[in-house]
């Protein structure tokens, strides 16, 4: 699988939503949206965030992810990170992380990058550990069926990133 990262057209919106398979995907990638996830939902999205980002593997989108809470040459935080389930375990997500850390870190300059995830979601919290996120703060929240979730948020400053 060769993995190639570009910008995000209007054109990819439809299939950047049929990333997310279900309701509770939809909770992890972008709590506030409604299932299923709807190109006018990400019309919105991509008003208000910076950076929209697919991973390719030839013709198909495999992955997204883009910025959002922008502070020029400050912070932002990394935001809507989702890979297809059939690329899923294959290493997919931590490029696509690795991308987003150099266009944050190197070509907007930015101080720290933040991110948000939730506690059972241990695959994301394994990947971003191992980029040297590190939280700083939690919060409860309800899963769509009402159930306790806990959003935790990390952080990593530029002098503690490691290009991989």
């Amino acid at each position: 699988m060769q993995i190639q990262f570009r910008a995000a057209t209007e054109k990819d919106f439809a299939d950047i939503c049929g990333l997310i398979g279900d309701e509770d995907e939809l909770f992890l990638v972008y709590p506030p949206g409604r299932f299923p996830f709807s190109v006018e939902q990400l019309s919105q999205i991509a008003l208000v965030r910076k950076e929209l980002t697919v991973a390719v593997d030839g013709p198909r989108i495999v992955g997204f992810a883009n910025f959002y809470n922008y502070e020029a040459s400050v912070s932002a935080f990394l935001g809507n990170v989702v890979v297809s389930r059939d690329n899923r375990r294959q290493g997919v997500g931590k490029q696509l992380v690795a991308y987003m850390l150099s266009v944050a870190f190197g070509r907007l300059g930015l101080e720290r990058l933040h991110l948000s995830v939730f506690n059972h979601n241990l695959p994301a919290l394994q990947l971003y550990a191992g980029f040297g996120f590190k939280p700083y703060d939690l919060e409860e929240r309800r899963d769509p069926r009402g159930r306790t979730a806990v959003l935790l948020h990390f952080r990593l400053d530029r002098d503690n990133y490691v290009v991989r």
